[in-house]
């Protein structure tokens, strides 16, 4: 019985470190992406102004 307690425990640990780990990578994509979008937005602004001069 202890072995199978001890087992499930083991396999939610792994569980846990998963969604932490895939937490993690999600929010570091998302930051990464909108700092990439306000990049490009100020590209697009310089470049806009070059034309219009």
């Amino acid at each position: 019985m202890i072995s199978l307690i001890n087992s499930f425990l083991s396999y939610l640990l792994l569980m846990a470190i998963i969604v932490i780990v895939g937490g993690a990578a999600i929010t570091l994509g998302i930051t990464l992406r909108k700092h990439k979008n306000l990049q490009e937005e100020k590209t697009m602004a310089v470049e806009a102004g070059e034309k219009s001069e």
